[in-house]
């Protein structure tokens, strides 16, 4: 077989791609189509675990002869390793296995200059240290691979580009936007976010500065986020037409609670409980913040405010205070002071008031970061649990399934628990010998050095992420739980179902 493409593209970033993608996946997955989804690039902090596939294309591996350092012979290497979270949970709402030709290349953010990069689910240290622009040639055999692949194996893939398609200066390098529709062939949507104002300026701008076969591949406009009446937006959608040929063919109302969390970051930073407020979270919202699409459930948890801090301020009242993970966990933890959070933090500890550290957070609780390798950074650490963190070259990618021993204090509901989350870092924690001579030691809760519990019961310290997507660690800390992802990609697939103009979303893959 060989999949008719959509492709959902955006005037600016945030204008809705990714929850767009995910609901087309469940909408055609419904109809009983065998559905993948594909991002050729992401920048993204946040990012899932995938297992190898069990099945090898030709098409997934690198180019014959390539004159770049791919890290060992193609038959030996592992398919498995991380990809963006967005693409795994589209992966999720296509009915399909999550795997790392739907997210070939993924960017890690680590400074404003500098990423990490994820290329087919592995860390590829020349390609990380190749200059930005110098990528595109080495990397677009694989990309245009990994999609021919999904191309030959789905009855319809659905692409997801990134930021805009209209950046000129970025064209000619291109490996994620137009490069990759012309390449499938794909029938486009272009989303903008009305809500920030200018959208019809935005649609018609990026139509007009696509090249003439580009514009060919642009079969709807959509409105997103929209609030009010209407009706007012005539004869704009109209005029719009008659200046592109494009028609708009759906207006979406503003969705506060969709149920996926946001891709790139915190662009909501409204603080909203379902119900009266029994606890309040904040999440220490540090600039290379990671993984914090695992917090969305709390924000379905009845009762629960979940903040979003960057200030000692927000701290104030919460019950739990959460460090969340980092990709450059030294210079967060400096930020952080800078920011005054240590003192709040400390104080808040002193007090007797919840704690949790999560990988990155996990590791800046401890006495002291250890780089040897020139991976993140030396900096002491907020002393809040007698561990000392070294990082290792080897990174620790993988599913993991726990159960925690023995808690007290804050944490004593977690005792016997089982959970199940994934692992993505490079620190290795352990007790600190010195401070376990001198009688401060913590209690290892998790085994293989996972979890960490401090003598008061109060500051706790874990490696695994995703534990509040885990039902049973949500009964045992909230007695609630969240809705599940079923219902939450069968209700974006419903949303959009109501929408979109009618026929619209079979005529996108009609042959």
């Amino acid at each position: 077989m060989t999949a008719r493409c959509v492709m959902v593209l955006g005037t600016t970033s945030g204008a809705g791609k990714s929850w767009l993608t995910t609901a087309l996946c469940r909408h055609y997955a419904r109809q009983g189509l065998k559905v993948a989804p594909f991002k050729a690039q992401n920048m993204s902090n946040n990012a899932r675990v995938v297992a190898p596939t069990l099945h090898r294309s030709r098409g997934s591996l690198p180019p014959e002869g390539a004159d770049f350092p791919w890290g060992g012979p193609a038959e030996n290497r592992s398919l498995g390793g991380e990809i963006g979270s967005a693409q795994y949970f589209q992966s999720l709402a296509a009915r399909a296995e999550p795997e790392v030709r739907m997210n070939p290349l993924l960017l890690k953010p680590e400074a404003d200059t500098r990423s990490q990069v994820v290329l087919m689910g592995q860390v590829n240290e020349a390609l990380s240290n190749m200059p930005w622009r110098g990528r595109s040639l080495h990397v677009w055999p694989q990309i245009a691979a990994a999609l021919d692949a999904l191309r030959e194996e789905n009855d319809v893939v659905v692409i997801e580009g990134a930021g805009s398609p209209a950046e000129i200066n970025l064209h000619a390098s291109d490996i994620v936007n137009m490069r990759v529709a012309l390449h499938a062939q794909a029938r486009c949507l272009l989303v903008s976010d009305i809500d920030r104002g200018g959208a019809f300026a935005h649609l018609y701008g990026t139509w007009a500065l696509l090249p003439a076969e580009e514009r060919a591949l642009i079969h709807g406009f959509v409105l997103n986020k929209f609030r009010g009446d209407a009706s007012l937006l005539a004869p704009a959608p109209q005029m719009l037409q008659d200046l592109t040929g494009v028609p708009t063919v759906a207006t979406l109302p503003m969705w506060w609670q969709h149920g996926l969390p946001e891709e790139d970051g915190v662009f909501d930073d409204r603080t909203r409980a379902s119900g009266a407020v029994s606890k309040t979270v904040a999440v220490i919202a540090y600039p290379r913040i990671s993984n914090l699409d695992e917090f969305q459930p709390l924000k379905n948890v009845p009762g629960v405010r979940l903040v979003w801090a960057r200030a000692p301020a927000d701290c104030a009242g919460a019950d739990w205070i959460v460090l969340p993970g980092s990709k450059a966990t030294a210079a967060d933890l400096a930020w952080l002071r800078t920011q005054g959070l240590d003192r709040a933090i400390a104080a808040h500890a002193a007090q007797g008031g919840a704690v949790l550290g999560v990988c990155g957070g996990l590791q800046m609780l401890g006495e002291a970061l250890i780089d040897t390798h020139g991976i993140d950074g030396n900096a002491p650490g907020l002393g809040l649990l007698p561990l000392v963190t070294q990082f290792d070259q080897q990174k620790t990618v993988r599913h993991t399934h726990t159960t925690f021993g023995y808690l007290h204090g804050a944490w004593a509901a977690l005792s016997g628990v089982a959970a199940a989350g994934y692992e993505i870092h490079h620190g290795q924690t352990a007790q600190h010998p010195a401070m376990a001579a001198g009688g401060d030691i913590a209690r290892e809760v998790l085994p293989d050095g996972l979890g960490w519990q401090n003598a008061a019961g109060n500051v706790l310290g874990v490696y695994l992420h995703g534990l509040f997507e885990d039902p049973r660690v949500l009964h045992a800390l909230f007695g609630a739980t969240a809705p599940t992802l079923e219902t939450v990609f069968n209700g974006l697939a419903d949303f959009i179902d109501t929408h979109f103009e009618p026929g619209v979303l079979d005529q996108l893959i009609a042959p």
